[in-house]
């Protein structure tokens, strides 16, 4: 069965911060395209990021490390929302929620999702 391709969808918010949509699977192959698109939005000005992760149906250690690269990288906060359980379960093993402003989802945001 062939990955699923990660999508990414950029939306600049307003001066300084931008919101970027991610659906697929977060992994070794894709993972690099998550940076990338951080990386061109922070050369653009774009410090804070928001990640809205609810769409991503795989997250393995590379995505992991490439959420932690942008993090590193950047002057800026990096929050992540729509964050599944599987990728929850990662965040909290590994103790980068403590590093990451993970925002918690609420009962109508799985719901929605469901």
């Amino acid at each position: 069965m062939a990955a699923q391709l990660l999508t990414i969808e950029v939306t600049r918010l307003d001066a300084g911060r931008a919101q970027l949509r991610f659906s697929g699977e977060l992994d070794f192959d894709t993972a690099p395209e998550l940076v990338a698109a951080a990386a061109e939005l922070r050369r653009d000005g774009y410090q804070e990021l928001l990640f809205d992760l609810g769409g991503v149906s795989l997250c393995d250690s590379s995505g992991l490390s490439a959420l932690l690269t942008v993090h590193r990288g950047g002057t800026g906060a990096v929050r992540l929302r729509g964050v599944g359980p599987q990728l929850q379960q990662l965040l909290d093993r590994t103790g980068l929620t403590e590093l990451l402003a993970v925002e918690r989802a609420t009962d109508g945001d799985v719901r929605q999702a469901g």
